[in-house]
């Protein structure tokens, strides 16, 4: 079972329409022990980072976001990637989860429209689990105006965009997707479906 994260934020439905499309079983929720007993979670997100936070932390969800995270995959979608970082300067310096070492900062378009949004190729830098048969110059759907600022060791994909933009960063259980893999057609819903394998993985071993 994968907990898609309810905390009044996210880009729920359309999240959960992927994975029954993909057969592959997920609840929408906020309640804590409901995501203790999931296999996988998923964090979505839309909006600004510093209410993100407030609402997130307000229900109480950081913390046990914080302490699955330790031993079942979690994958952040969009601003619940951002979210999975230290610090986020959007509107002001809010801290994040942590999960990841990093901030969010401005995406510097150089001239490009911001917010960048639109179809944009995936380059594969450290491959991990959920790139796993993923081609090369894949596209995927990108709606933002910020962006990850980490070590590249962190990044399993980037794009380019006046500069190089986290697109797909990883480790340990924890996964954030830049992009919208609920949108990105079959290429985002392969990579959903390799998330949802690493629930079943994690369902087999309890």
């Amino acid at each position: 079972m994968i907990a898609i994260i309810d905390y009044g934020a996210g880009n729920l439905f359309s999240v959960k329409n992927a994975l029954d499309f993909l057969q592959k079983e997920s609840t929408i929720t906020e309640d804590v022990q409901e995501i203790r007993k999931a296999d996988a979670m998923i964090l979505p997100g839309v909006g600004a980072f510093p209410d993100a936070m407030r609402m997130l932390k307000e229900k109480g969800l950081d913390k046990v976001i914080c302490e699955e995270a330790q031993r079942k995959p979690l994958l952040g979608i969009c601003l619940g990637m951002q979210m999975l970082f230290e610090t986020s300067y959007e509107f002001k310096e809010t801290k994040g989860l942590g999960l990841l070492e990093g901030s969010v900062v401005p995406i510097d378009g150089g001239g490009l429209k911001i917010p960048h949004m639109g179809w944009n190729n995936l380059t594969i830098l450290n491959p991990c689990k959920m790139t796993e048969g993923l081609k090369e110059d894949a596209y995927v759907y990108f709606v933002h105006s910020f962006r990850a600022e980490t070590k590249d060791e962190n990044i399993s994909c980037y794009t380019m965009y006046n500069e190089k933009i986290p697109a797909l960063v990883h480790k340990g259980f924890v996964y954030g997707a830049q992009f919208h893999p609920e949108k990105s057609g079959s290429v985002g819903l392969g990579l959903l479906e390799r998330f949802a394998d690493l629930a079943k993985i994690q369902e087999e071993e309890r």
